[in-house]
């Protein structure tokens, strides 16, 4: 009798105190609710803007501080239902400035033109958000169902921003820092605002394919011609191969550029590249004309290897007809991404360029393209054909003809 009073008094206790145990792990924890469900708390929620941790005032020698940037999504969860997300081109632009109409007239052409989905990352300056957002969210739901977009603050290095900000134009260096922002994105499509696709992304996008193992990034050249190109006749400073590079339009590898040393003609050894930008700045600043270009160009100098350069039909520019046909490839197969740069859409210097970014802002989606887009620029183009520009109108027509003759096969225009 006196065995099993023992062994019940034991078995009471040790019930007692799995209860207890159960209990103060249960009400200390987070405990998971549906296996890959949010988590929940049964812990006393912090107050709102509470952190667990001080704000992060680091440079970039402490490489934190680019967490620190504001980010206002318009994003749709993937895979709802279970199905498996459609895989997503990245496109990347800065705006800041007066630069809202064109970059929204950017994004127009390539949302129009583009088969996969599009995720944009749209780096602006603070009054520029709420613009962008209104903008976008008031294109039709059929136009909307391809592509998500982010819109951030410009965020640069604390103790350097403000010469990071205005070196060349507004906050077009943002671009060099994209890769240790945009930690989660493995490649990327940058361009500048003043870039049109007359071809979709997707042929843009698959030169990812054709990168070798040492491949990070492609651009095209600056000039196809030496005679009249900048960099080796007033450089100061180095560039790559023989007449440098222009990154208005740039694909990147962003995961090969974080985890890449980069030669450099400062130290013996690599630099990664968040080690690499400032040095870099402060040693050529004197001598740098095109800002943050300048600065690519002198890392891939150093980095040939890195680099796969894309024919000039990818970056036409008004360098390559201003003085004549100067782009084989262009004349070949037409222009397939179109660079007003110089500000030529907003001016009468090049009204070829003009009529094509006006042609794609004025167009309404939802229009038939080829007579709502395609006719009337054509007509307008006959106009120019007093400038060496306008001589060549058929190159700015025929790749985007075949673009939009296949925008009924790869996407549905319907409302």
């Amino acid at each position: 009798m006196r065995h099993y009073i023992r062994a019940l008094l034991l078995c009471t206790v040790f019930a007692v105190l799995s209860g207890l145990y159960g209990y103060n792990k249960l009400f200390y924890s987070d405990v998971s609710v549906g296996g890959k469900g949010a988590r929940k708390s049964l812990l006393p929620p912090r107050a709102a803007g509470d952190r667990r941790e001080a704000p992060d005032k680091t440079g970039p020698g402490r490489p934190h501080w680019y967490h620190r940037y504001i980010m206002r999504q318009r994003v749709k969860v993937d895979g709802e239902g279970g199905s498996r997300p459609e895989p997503r081109m990245h496109l990347a632009v800065v705006a800041c400035g007066q630069r809202l109409e064109e970059t929204l007239t950017m994004i127009k052409s390539a949302v129009l033109l583009s088969i996969k989905p599009l995720f944009l990352h749209i780096f602006a300056e603070g009054q520029l958000h709420a613009s962008f957002i209104e903008a976008l969210d008031s294109w039709p739901g059929f136009v909307r169902s391809r592509f998500n977009y982010s819109v951030y603050a410009i965020s640069f290095p604390s103790e350097n921003a403000a010469e990071w900000k205005k070196l060349f134009k507004p906050c077009a260096s943002q671009r060099l820092f994209l890769p240790l922002i945009l930690k989660d994105v493995d490649s990327l499509v940058y361009v500048d605002s003043d870039i049109l696709f007359l071809q979709p992304v997707d042929q843009l996008w698959a030169f990812l394919t054709q990168f070798n193992s040492s491949q990070l990034a492609a651009v095209a050249p600056e000039h196809e011609e030496p005679r009249i190109a900048w960099y080796n006749r007033f450089a100061r400073h180095p560039f790559y191969g023989r007449t440098g590079i222009n990154s208005g339009v740039m694909l990147m590898n962003m995961t090969r550029i974080r985890n890449t040393y980069f030669k450099n003609d400062m130290t013996s050894v690599g630099l990664r590249w968040e080690e690499l930008l400032m040095p870099l700045l402060q040693k050529y600043k004197l001598n740098i004309t095109w800002g943050d270009q300048d600065l690519l160009n002198i890392i891939f100098h150093h980095n040939p290897e890195c680099l796969l350069e894309f024919p000039c039909q990818w970056n036409y520019r008004p360098d390559h007809c201003i003085y004549g046909s100067n782009c084989a490839s262009a004349e070949e197969n037409g222009i397939y991404i179109l660079h007003g740069n110089r500000g030529v859409y907003h001016d009468q210097k090049q009204p070829a360029f003009r009529a094509v970014y006006n042609s794609i802002r004025n167009f309404t989606f939802g229009d038939d393209p080829v007579s709502s887009l395609l006719a009337p620029l054509e007509e307008e183009l006959l106009k120019t054909t007093h400038t060496y520009c306008g001589k060549s109108h058929t190159l700015f027509t025929k790749r985007l003809a075949q673009s939009l003759e296949n925008i009924d096969k790869n996407v549905p225009q319907g409302h």
